[in-house]
């Protein structure tokens, strides 16, 4: 075996494998496109844009269809793997794609790689990344932080560079930055399609792509070059007319957006940027919006190309990509009348800045109401944390406009009032703006650098300055604030803003603080008023690299063992889940009946619970610890129905299944929303679940648990949620005739004796009927291709 330290020296060192990747069925071998080979990224010269796909399926489906085309239209039916016969109905039909590529952060890639290995697969399919950036907590800085998670993880990482080696994928170290913005330096192009396993690839479309979260089962069909399913989105159209100005930045477009959809309103939709107001954004802005429209459950949002798009391949050392994008343009946008399902129309003239929250990310208030609002609202008015950065807003612009802001502070003798903490989106940007002396300028006004890594954004965050249970205020250019996400205190109240507007708070260090028209007092006792912040879209000396933190997958691979300790309380094989057993499920208890928000930070929690992610049995100690249960209104104690005591939910789940007894969640609306986290439906059906029953789901989490053989219902009427009774034991009469389109039956048996019967919709096709009776998608794989 070649250990996995000697493997990091030596990978540096070998050329990549040479291995022409040939996706199935509609790639076009000649033509005008695919005479010209554009290499995907600096790093995979062997792996290129495939443009003729796009141009030859859509040759097909615009006979087809005979309309007018959206953009995401044409991106998406563009990768159809079978244009001539799939079924098209915007909301309906499921579509079989061929991504162009594949992205998995270290703390889903290990179960994402578990369940890959497990499929008896000697390489992944298409090109495919592991990024570092989940693992390392924030506690005292950047290079601490980080020496400290990559000794504490060191078994992870090495699992993950020894797998990553093996199964031929680019694998980030600890260090190289968020996975996002990585990707968006690095891999994003005009036109394409990448799936990633975490909730915010959408970040992407800030450079044209159709980048979709999904969970770590989508992840591993593609890279075994199965076709993805993915159910026809709906396309949201939000028109942008003027220009942005002053104190206005993109994150102001996507938090109106939010306010206006809520966190369910993008469901089953991607959202479509276009008008003339698009070419004010610049590419880092409208990777911005397209991150945070993971908040509106969106299944993406993307831009049209531009030139602006241009500027930022160019500046990335991808100027051949520009160039191709730029004469394939008229696939990069969409048609003149195209029909959007909803359109929504800003002006970015009169648009003033936002903030959210707290608790929610959809709860927008426009500035110069904020402070009234908060002051109703009794929200706490000393900022606490001033926290900027993040996957969101981590971009050179984003610094350099925080750190103007800053400096303006320091002309007038004073710093930051609140903590402050900036987290660069990756080693690039670190490095750049640290040779720009924008790092200096923001730490001199009282800032403290993390790591490049995603840190308090997930919870990964040792906060010392205040107690759990204190009511507080934070203020974030981050994405997501549900409650204790970001500290693990659910009295914090987290709200979400540019990091301009961050800023600015944070030097003022009041919450309630205008600055378009309040002012502050300078260290000489005089009022002065910040002006509005400026600084440059792109490094005017280019992007500084920083240190080398890719390992690229050796040319040899068959000498590399992945690295698994059985005695490993961090990682752990898979073993299958059991098949149907061609039953109705019949007297099952209720676990928990849910009440309100349920996210998937509800049902997994992050934080300290992400050392676990690599072994299932461990990790589901967390499973549904932070949910509110309906009985008591309290978490994590839930009645066992057979001894009558109470316990947590992990705990009385495990006392059903060592008694093989098989249970039911019934949850509240938008069950799972949040991050595309598959140990959420992974967990329930490692602790015996058999089904989650709910008045709606979030899109990535509902397909999380039919890939693991669970079943996610809803109820017909939504209102029948009342009529469950946490006592009740429960029937699912129809399965044994499951079928497309056909409702299921739950039978409540109340503790009294009586029964009640309440219809239950689910979202099922055929093919993932077998997932269900193969036990799981993974299964269903193995069974295939002979492995069982």
């Amino acid at each position: 075996m070649l250990s996995s330290s000697s493997f990091l020296k030596a990978a540096k060192a070998v050329a990549p494998a040479v291995k022409t990747y040939v996706p199935a069925r509609t790639y076009a071998q000649v033509g005008t496109w695919a005479s010209q080979k554009v290499a995907m990224s600096n790093l995979e010269k062997d792996k290129f844009i495939n443009y003729q796909r796009i141009e030859d399926n859509l040759e097909i489906v615009r006979k087809r269809l005979n309309r007018p085309l959206t953009l995401s239209e044409k991106v998406v039916y563009g990768h159809l793997d079978d244009a001539e016969n799939q079924d098209i109905v915007r909301g309906q039909s499921y579509l079989k794609l061929r991504p162009d590529r594949v992205a998995c952060q270290d703390a889903t890639a290990q179960m994402a790689l578990l369940q890959f290995m497990s499929a008896g697969l000697p390489s992944v399919a298409v090109p495919s990344t592991v990024h570092c950036d989940h693992l390392i907590e924030a506690q005292v800085g950047g290079v601490k932080d980080l020496a400290r998670a990559i000794d504490i993880n060191k078994e992870v990482y090495d699992f993950l560079a020894t797998a990553t080696a093996k199964y031929n994928l680019g694998f980030w170290r600890p260090g190289s930055g968020i996975i996002h913005q990585i990707i968006l330096e690095n891999y994003a192009f005009p036109g394409g399609l990448m799936i990633g396993t975490d909730s915010h690839t959408p970040n992407a479309g800030g450079l044209g792509m159709v980048a979709i979260g999904v969970g770590g089962a989508d992840a591993v069909d593609v890279m075994a070059d199965i076709p993805w399913e993915l159910k026809c989105p709906k396309v949201i159209g939000v028109k942008l007319t003027g220009k942005l100005n002053g104190w206005v930045s993109p994150k102001d477009v996507i938090l109106k957006v939010a306010g206006i959809l809520t966190v369910k309103g993008g469901t089953g939709a991607i959202v479509e940027y276009l008008g003339d107001g698009v070419d004010s954004i610049s590419c880092t802005g409208m990777g911005t919006i397209c991150n945070m429209g993971a908040e509106i459950g969106a299944t993406t949002s993307m831009f049209p190309y531009n030139e602006r798009m241009g500027d930022y391949l160019r500046a990335t050392n991808r100027s051949e990509i520009a160039q191709y994008a730029k004469a394939f343009s008229h696939n990069l946008r969409a048609d003149e009348h195209a029909q959007y399902d909803e359109l929504i129309e800003i002006d970015l003239n009169t648009l003033e800045p936002y903030i959210n929250g707290p608790f929610t990310p959809d709860l927008a208030t426009p500035l110069s109401k904020f402070k009234e609002t908060a002051k109703a609202n009794d929200w706490p008015a000393e900022l606490k944390v001033g926290l900027i950065g993040s996957c969101t807003n981590s971009s050179y612009e984003d610094m350099a406009r925080s750190a103007s802001l800053a400096q303006q502070a320091m002309d007038h003798g004073v710093k930051v009032k609140s903590k402050f903490t900036i987290t660069p989106g990756s080693e690039q940007i670190r490095a750049t703006i640290e040779r720009d002396g924008i790092m200096e300028t923001l730490t001199e006004a009282g800032g403290v650098v993390l790591a490049n890594a995603c840190g308090p954004c997930i919870g990964q965050w040792d906060r010392k300055d205040i107690k759990k249970g204190d009511k507080n205020s934070i203020i974030t250019s981050y994405n997501r604030n549900f409650t204790g996400r970001n500290d693990a205190n659910p009295a914090t109240h987290a709200f979400v803003a540019s990091p301009e507007i961050v800023t600015a708070l944070t030097i003022a260090g009041d919450l309630t603080f205008n600055p378009l028209t309040d002012s502050l007092v300078g260290a000489d006792g005089k009022p002065y008023k910040l002006s509005p912040p400026t600084g440059d879209e792109l490094p005017p000396r280019g992007y500084d690299a920083g240190e080398n933190t890719y390992q690229e997958p050796p040319t040899d691979r068959s000498n590399v063992s992945v690295a698994v300790d059985p005695e490993s309380n961090r990682l752990q094989l898979l073993k299958p889940f059991s098949k149907w057993d061609g039953k109705d499920i019949t007297g099952v208890p209720i676990l928990i009946k849910v009440k309100g928000k349920c996210t998937t930070d509800h049902i997994s929690m992050a934080g300290p619970w992400l050392k676990y992610r690599g072994h299932l049995d461990n990790i589901s100690n967390n499973m549904l610890i932070g949910a509110l249960n309906s009985e008591n209104n309290e978490v994590n104690s839930i009645k066992n129905c057979f001894t009558g005591k109470y316990n947590g939910v992990p705990e009385v789940a495990r006392e059903y299944k060592a008694d093989g007894v098989r249970w039911v969640v019934v949850g509240d609306e938008n069950y799972g929303e949040g991050s595309s986290r598959e140990h959420a439906a992974l967990e329930p059906r490692f602790l015996n679940g058999a089904a989650i029953i709910t008045k709606s789901f979030a899109r990535i989490h509902e397909t999380n648990l039919k890939k693991q053989g669970m079943l996610p219902l809803t109820f017909a009427n939504p209102a029948d949620y009342e009529k469950v009774q946490p006592a009740d034991k429960v029937d699912i009469i129809g399965l044994t005739d499951f079928q497309e389109g056909k409702p299921l039956t739950l039978r409540l048996n109340h503790e009294d004796g009586s029964k009640e019967d309440i219809k239950l919709n689910h979202t099922f096709n055929p093919g993932q009927i077998e997932w269900f009776k193969a036990g799981s998608a993974l299964n269903l794989m193995r069974q295939k291709a002979g492995l069982v």
